[in-house]
């Protein structure tokens, strides 16, 4: 999926001359093609994420549109307090764009893992956040958030996430797409855990379970509309994503689902990491499933509530 960001977020740089990228000495075997083709418009700023972030924000208030990029946990935890106090308090036009999200370096350990970023980014006023799901996703999202005016934490793939749309999508900021309709039961995910979902589905189906699957791209602004509707026509919703439950894509629903009033008549569910440190090592795979979130659990989840 990084690829797939970086060649559309070219094509944009050559219709766009305000278009800057900002590095922090990461990146190196796909962004070369925008180095070589705008050097004056590409800064590394070297193992610098805070200053990164602050670089940044100065190209965006000169009027351009900057795009800060590094590994997920890097990009948003290490400089947090300059993403609020220079990006979102200025309303910066900066897009952050996150690479490997979860649990994607999964060999590194829990020092490259990223499984609280959504939940902090959005915290924040004025900030868009965006986790597609696959490649298709990935290139749309890139020309939205890059139409946009304003700052976007964008989590993207690390590199060989298989696809779940099967066609080019239409990707709107803040719309929710539906994937396969069903009145059973719903399952909304974020980002490239969906595809354990749609595995999950595809097993439910055999035994004739129709799973209405959803994939929330923007947890903010979340799409309440969509939720709402699969609260009430389905009665029952879990959500997946590979991140911390506390504060993530889980929160967000239910944050819809409570003020909506619909609390007591919904069965709900959340599934992703417990509140604990990731120590485990391994493939991004096996990791998901160490944790409960492979495409067996969704199954046995949405098997266990439908009872």
């Amino acid at each position: 999926m990084r690829k797939a960001f970086n060649e559309e977020l070219l094509k944009i740089a050559r219709e766009n001359k305000r278009v800057f990228l900002v590095l922090a000495d990461i990146g190196y075997g796909v962004v070369e093609p925008f180095m070589e083709e705008f050097p004056d418009r590409f800064i590394n700023c070297g193992v610098a994420e805070q200053n990164m972030t602050g670089v940044a924000c100065g190209i965006a208030m000169e009027g351009n549109i900057a795009v800060t990029y590094s590994i997920a946990n890097f990009v948003t935890l290490r400089c947090f307090e300059q993403i609020r106090n220079d990006i979102c308090y200025h309303n910066a036009n900066v897009k952050i764009i996150g690479i490997g999200g979860g649990v994607a370096y999964g060999e590194l350990g829990e020092s490259h893992h990223s499984t609280e970023d959504i939940a902090i980014m959005r915290a924040l006023p004025n900030i868009v956040v965006i986790a597609p799901c696959d490649i298709p996703e990935a290139r749309a999202a890139v020309h939205a958030i890059m139409a946009y005016n304003g700052p976007v934490y964008y989590r993207c793939g690390y590199k060989n996430e298989k696809d779940i749309h099967t066609k080019p999508v239409n990707f709107e900021i803040g719309k929710a797409i539906t994937v396969k309709e069903g009145n059973d039961i719903t399952i909304i995910f974020t980002g490239t855990i969906g595809y354990n979902a749609k595995i999950a589905t595809e097993e439910l189906e055999k035994d004739g379970i129709k799973v209405r699957l959803i994939s929330m791209h923007t947890v903010k602004p979340i799409d309440k509309e969509t939720i709402i509707k699969a609260a009430k026509e389905t009665g029952k919703i879990i959500t997946v994503e590979e991140h911390n439950l506390s504060g993530g894509l889980g929160s967000a629903v239910a944050e819809v689902i409570s003020d909506s009033g619909l609390s007591g008549i919904v069965k709900f569910k959340r599934m992703g990491f417990p509140d604990v440190f990731i120590t485990k090592v391994g493939s991004q795979e096996w990791i998901r499933e160490q944790y409960g979130l492979g495409p067996k659990n969704i199954e046995e989840e949405v098997r266990k509530m439908l009872k």
